[in-house]
């Protein structure tokens, strides 16, 4: 990519930024857990930023139920693994961007791969068992992790940072036998949850940037009364996870 080509591509972001905040984001890699709700955002921001790579993790097809909410996607890509359609879609977006999709189920061993080649992990799942698998992974390489979440009109976004900010072990860990919203039909408001993945977005870039703004907080988003809180979080030094992590 020429150099003419960058400052056309992302004049806008590099005002913002400046040139060398764009070179990090080209020189970062990420991982996004999940493409569906919150992911497909998230991407889609993502790719459209100039980040070097990104993997795009998701075992699951498209259906008509997500084309609500999940912006990548349309009703020609009913029945399509969601990596790949997302990967084609992106690809259109940003040709500059490596984009590498991964129609797979989330194990401790993919997990680790995925997370020790990239910079930066992003949670965007629908279920607290893969959550935890990433938080593990996460922690293990010690690599930074936006985490969002979103239900109804609600959501909330925290990125930990291994070694110095809690993990989702210690915020959500009573949360791992709950079913995964595929199973229990999760109710969602499409606009609410592009809200929680554009901050979710903005983390990853200052992450990149190094400054994550919600490290050590949890931001609580209430859009049915259009408030917002946020919550100091404080480490565990006994959480089973990441306590020999400094």
């Amino acid at each position: 990519m020429t150099v003419f080509r960058i400052l056309d591509r992302y004049s806008r972001q590099i005002a913002v930024i400046g040139e060398e905040g764009q070179r990090k984001i080209r020189s970062t890699s990420v991982v996004v857990f999940g493409v569906g709700g919150l992911g497909s955002h998230v991407s889609y921001y993502l790719a459209a930023g100039g980040f070097r790579r990104l993997y795009l993790v998701d075992s699951d097809r498209v259906a008509v139920s997500d084309l609500h909410r999940q912006v990548l996607y349309s009703t020609k890509d009913v029945g399509v693994e969601k990596a790949v359609a997302a990967a084609s879609r992106l690809e259109q977006v940003n040709p500059e961007v490596d984009v590498v999709p991964i129609s797979e189920e989330i194990t401790p061993s993919l997990a680790e791969e995925l997370v020790k080649k990239s910079d930066i992990a992003v949670d965007a799942l629908d279920n607290w068992p893969s959550r935890h698998v990433v938080n593990k992974a996460a922690v293990s390489a010690r690599k930074p992790l936006v985490h969002g979440a979103v239900q109804e009109w609600y959501g909330h976004i925290t990125t930990i940072v291994p070694g110095i900010t809690p993990c989702l072990e210690e915020l959500f860990g009573r949360f791992k036998s709950l079913p995964a919203c595929a199973q229990a039909g999760c109710p969602v408001l499409g606009p609410v949850v592009g809200t929680v993945a554009a901050i979710m977005a903005v983390e990853v870039f200052r992450a990149a940037l190094g400054a994550p703004s919600l490290a050590g907080k949890l931001l609580i988003v209430d859009l049915k009364h259009m408030a917002f809180d946020m919550i100091q979080l404080q480490r565990d030094e006994n959480c089973p996870v990441c306590r020999y992590v400094r």
